[in-house]
C-alpha cells in the first residue's frame, strides 16, 4: 500500500488547519502545521522573518518524511503560496515514494473571508493573526498552481463536507 502525503492549501483565513484535523482524524494520519512549528521557532526567541518560515516548512517536510518512511499518511496545512514551498512537499513524497494531493482552499465571498480573519483567535501568541490586508497582499502574490490540485470553496462547503469529500477520493486511491 503506497503512503500518502495529503498538503492543504490556501490563504490565512480559508479552514486549512479545520479540514486537516478532520481528514487525519478520519484516516488515522498524521497531522502537521506549519503555523504550530513556526510558533515554536519564533518561540524560542528567533526574529520573525522569511528564514523562520523557510525553517518551519523544512522541519514539517523532515517530520513527514519520517512519517511516511513509517508507513504513515501525513497531512500537511500550510499556505503554499510559492512554487519553492510546494516543492518542499514534492521532494518529500520523491524521497519517501509517497502519492502527493495538493488541495487548495479559497473563500469566494471576500466579505466572509474578512469576517473569518477578524473574529479569529488560533492562540499563536508569535505568529498572531494576519489583518485582511495581509491576507490580500498574499492573495495577489499566490503563485499559480502547475500541479493538478483539488480545489474547495470553503464558503460553499463546511470543513466535514470537504473533509468527507476528500476522504473519499483517498479511500479510492
Amino acid at each position: 500500500m503506497t503512503v500518502r502525503l495529503v498538503v492543504v492549501s490556501g490563504l490565512p483565513g480559508a479552514g486549512k488547519t479545520s479540514v486537516a484535523e478532520i481528514i487525519a482524524a478520519r484516516t488515522g494520519s498524521v497531522h502537521l502545521s506549519i503555523d504550530a512549528v513556526e510558533e515554536s521557532i519564533l518561540a524560542c526567541g528567533l526574529p520573525s522573518g522569511w528564514q523562520v518560515g523557510v525553517a518551519a516548512y523544512e522541519a514539517v517536510r523532515a517530520m513527514a518524511e519520517q512519517n511516511l518512511r513509517l508507513d504513515h499518511d501525513v497531512v500537511v496545512d500550510a499556505v503554499n503560496d510559492s512554487e519553492e514551498a510546494r516543492q518542499t512537499w514534492r521532494t518529500a513524497a520523491s524521497r519517501t515514494d509517497a502519492c502527493i494531493e495538493f488541495v487548495y482552499l479559497m473563500i469566494s465571498d471576500a466579505r466572509e473571508h474578512e469576517r473569518r480573519l477578524s473574529g479569529r483567535n488560533r492562540g499563536l501568541v508569535f505568529v498572531g493573526e494576519p489583518t485582511w490586508t495581509d491576507v490580500k497582499r498574499r492573495r495577489a502574490d499566490y503563485a499559480a498552481w502547475s500541479d493538478e490540485v483539488l480545489e474547495f470553496d470553503t464558503a460553499a462547503r463546511t470543513a466535514d463536507e470537504i473533509a468527507d469529500a476528500l476522504t473519499a477520493r483517498l479511500s479510492t486511491k
